[in-house]
């Protein structure tokens, strides 16, 4: 079965850097393009970043662009966010995720918390 386990969120101050890294099993990885959502207390769930199964094709949240980078590496089944100049607004719980047959797909989440 699919399983998308996310790992590397924490407590940061405003402007530092965090990696996150979502390791994924269960189906065929580099088919797939693969996603991370956050979502803050109070707020829907929002798409920040998409890579294609490729690699070769991103696309950010404006809210993200310039600060976010979106990568993965097909032999270790793993997709990565590398989030940079963090702000306040970033606090929230980070979901990687995927679609297959119609179905999304969603890791439990890590918490990121942007703080001085």
């Amino acid at each position: 079965q699919v399983q998308l386990v996310e790992s590397g969120g924490g407590l940061v101050q405003p402007g530092g850097s965090l990696r996150l890294s979502c390791a994924a099993s269960g189906f065929f990885f580099s088919s797939y393009g693969m996603s991370w959502y956050r979502q803050a207390p109070g707020k829907e769930r929002e798409l920040v970043a998409f890579i294609a199964s490729a690699g070769g094709s991103t696309n950010y949240a404006d809210s993200v662009k310039g600060r976010f980078t979106i990568s993965r590496d097909n032999a270790k089944n793993t997709v990565y966010l590398q989030m940079n100049s963090l702000k306040p607004e970033d606090t929230a719980v980070y979901y990687c995720s995927m679609i297959r047959g119609g179905t999304r797909y969603w890791g439990q989440g890590t918490q990121v918390t942007v703080s001085s």
